[in-house]
């Protein structure tokens, strides 16, 4: 079955039960076709998911003239032997559709001295300005020159620097990681981010020659190398999407197997999980969830950077809280606008109030700045089918969790945003049982 026009009806009321299977992260695989431009060499990656940001990142290697392949079942074959900086507009097109080509930079500027910074794409959830990116890439070396259609940057050679990170970001890490393991001497990056996905491409690039060492207090060390080999790596999975399965097992009462959710990358998760009802078991093949109770409990959150709860936790998690005991309080320290989908969720039954404060033990970057960044989940409310239009990926997976936790149907329009993110989307969600439908009129 397919959504027609991006629309799909779903009647919810039903558990949802079965299982389904994790292919590699959508936030760490294409991370990995960047890291294959750094060399000359054939590099082949496995458990390569089948989402829109792949495919893009496919076009984008097509473009600067490298060589992808299907190499086999989700698995992908890329050269790029032979690589340069095409048209900037031709390479601008894609910055609205993914943050991806932010992160060419490096490998660019390793390869052929040159490369062009785009604007993010990505998921609207608040601002993701490139100045992280823009100040840390200037600090080795890089000249930045501002145009019309972006930043046009260049560098005979990188130079390893010293750099200190405002904030763990993901992107930022990345970034730096990516353009140092070629520059001359030692990079040393504090305050970096260390999600598993970061230490899943630290440990690619160890494959392809790179000399990197992670400390305990977020102290990422690279020794700058001449050349880079080619590769073969298993992606790590997607624990994002076995989080969410999790919450739509508990908040519909039903039972997910997961094959190939790890435990160790959901600790964090599995600890609050556990705390408001769920249960699970660890398997060689995977986690299955469940409800471990009849009656699920509140409980206070803050998100924060890995090992913390992970602000793209939060949307599903939000759903299953609306079915428990209580007032749970979830504090926002990632994203200043995480919660643009809550307006949705109280039109469909649930009681969630937004506040600018802190509702937390601590106070975050964004107190006293006027955004709604925390909120107070009243439950247990009964949810009822409504129109939903999907606004963004992590958020469009909790309104399908919550249109199969309601009673009666839900119109859910920009389903085709889901395909970003999440392979065979459609196809996991009616084999656990749920009643989906083309939409009349």
């Amino acid at each position: 079955m397919s959504a027609e026009n991006g629309i799909i009806c779903l009647r919810g009321g039903r558990p949802l039960r079965g299982e389904v299977a994790l292919t590699g992260a959508k936030n760490a695989v294409p991370k990995h076709m960047v890291a294959a431009l750094l060399t000359d060499e054939p590099c082949k990656l496995f458990n390569v998911p089948g989402i829109e940001d792949i495919e893009i990142m496919s076009r984008i290697i097509k473009l600067l003239g490298g060589r992808i392949e299907q190499a086999g079942e989700k698995a992908l074959s890329i050269t790029a032997s032979r690589i340069s900086l095409p048209n900037s507009h031709k390479l601008l097109d894609f910055s609205g559709k993914s943050r991806i080509p932010v992160l060419l930079c490096g490998p660019m500027l390793a390869r052929i001295g040159r490369a062009v910074l785009p604007a993010p794409g990505g998921c609207n959830i608040g601002p993701r300005p490139i100045d992280f990116h823009l100040k840390a890439l200037e600090q080795l070396g890089a000249k930045v020159t501002a145009r019309q259609d972006g930043y046009l940057l260049t560098a005979n050679r990188l130079e390893g620097a010293k750099i200190c990170l405002d904030y763990p970001s993901v992107g930022a890490t990345e970034q730096v990681i990516l353009a140092s393991v070629m520059a001359d001497g030692l990079t040393e990056l504090s305050n970096a981010a260390i999600e598993p996905e970061i230490i899943d491409l630290i440990a690619l690039l160890q494959k392809m020659g790179a000399i990197i060492s992670v400390s305990t207090e977020r102290i990422i060390r690279i020794r700058g190398v001449k050349k880079l080999s080619g590769f073969q790596h298993h992606a790590i999975p997607d624990r994002l999407e076995a989080a969410s399965w999790a919450c739509a097992a508990v908040a519909t009462n039903g039972r997910i197997m997961v094959k190939g959710a790890r435990q160790l990358d959901l600790l964090t998760f599995l600890n609050k999980f556990r705390r408001v009802g769920g249960e699970f078991q660890v398997t060689d093949e995977g986690i299955e969830f469940f409800r471990g109770q009849e009656k699920l409990s509140s409980i206070s959150i803050e998100t924060d950077v890995h090992p913390g709860f992970m602000t793209d936790w939060q949307p599903p998690f939000v759903i299953m809280l609306t079915q428990a005991e209580g007032v749970s309080i979830l504090h926002e320290t990632v994203y200043e606008s995480r919660f643009g989908y809550v307006e949705a969720l109280n039109q469909m039954g649930a009681k969630i109030q937004l506040y600018n404060e802190c509702l937390g033990g601590r106070d975050c970057r964004f107190a006293q700045q006027n955004y709604r960044h925390s909120a107070a989940i009243f439950g247990p409310t009964s949810l009822t089918g409504q129109h939903i239009v999907i606004p963004d990926l992590r958020a469009g997976f909790s309104y399908i969790i919550a249109a199969a936790t309601a009673e009666g149907e839900s119109r859910i329009d920009n389903f085709n945003v889901l395909e970003r993110g999440y392979e065979n989307f459609l196809d996991k969600l009616i084999s656990l049982g749920a009643q989906v439908t083309s939409c009349e009129g």
